[in-house]
């Protein structure tokens, strides 16, 4: 068995059962733990997998967030087709909502030129994207900036959201799901994404496929209140009809 195909074995096997375990893997494969320590390395290294003693676990099973440089890296490719995909739900003139994430953040990086829009954001990522494009009207939400994601959130953001009609909403999450809706870990940053939810008239939601199905601690969204989700063609076909069951319109790309 070649190394890349023992590493996608890993990863499926670790979002399958949770973890990986060294010893167990290594008998089952027939090869030395320190290949496998090495392999689950590799895939810490692309955010696919987070190391513990024994073994790894995967990212997708845990309630603890990795930093955006991590994040930025994993399923890379199906985030930037997913944001080339949102463009087409952009308004042509009128105001956008830009929540944090790191697929967000590579739709701001693909805002056209020739559009004049006004954009509000969380993101300090975003911010600096399009803070010297001249198309662009910026407004950064204040608040409590949190480490994990550069996101502004509590009080001052969720004052200034409540006073806020916008044309349309583009969301990330951690995780989606037909039946919990749409999830984060944190209570706070969770609150700031609820407040974007009412505040839109449209609202997008960006998540890859590696993120149904994961169920985090705080809701902000059920999949009702989303008018289009835009995922990736990996998505299984059960997944988009159950999505789809709820008037959400899914976009594949």
């Amino acid at each position: 068995m070649y190394a890349a195909e023992r590493q996608q074995l890993l990863v499926q096997r670790a979002r399958r059962d949770g973890r990986i375990d060294v010893s167990e893997i290594s008998a089952e494969l027939d090869v030395a733990p320190e290949t496998i320590r090495r392999d689950l390395s590799a895939l810490e290294r692309r955010g696919l997998v987070r190391r513990v003693y024994g073994g790894a676990i995967a990212v997708e099973r845990l309630d603890f967030e990795p930093g955006v440089a991590q994040r930025d890296q994993t399923h890379a490719a199906e985030k930037d087709r997913i944001a080339r995909a949102a463009l087409d739900l952009l308004p042509d003139r009128g105001t956008v909502l830009l929540d944090a994430g790191t697929t967000t953040g590579r739709l701001a990086s693909l805002l056209p030129p020739e559009r004049e829009l006004v954009v509000v954001t969380n993101s300090l990522p975003v911010a600096t994207t399009l803070a010297a494009r001249g198309n662009i009207e910026l407004h950064l939400l204040g608040g409590r900036v949190r480490p994990t994601t550069l996101a502004a959130v509590e009080s001052w953001a969720l004052q200034v959201l409540d006073g806020l009609t916008v044309d349309v909403a583009f969301l990330g999450t951690n995780g989606f799901s037909a039946d919990k809706g749409c999830t984060t870990p944190d209570p706070a940053e969770s609150a700031v994404k609820s407040a974007m939810v009412r505040a839109a008239r449209n609202r997008v939601l960006l998540a890859d496929h590696s993120k149904y199905g994961n169920d985090l601690f705080s809701r902000f969204a059920r999949i009702a209140d989303l008018d289009v989700i835009v995922t990736d063609d990996a998505l299984n076909p059960a997944a988009v009809e159950e999505l789809s069951a709820n008037g959400t319109s899914v976009v594949t790309a």
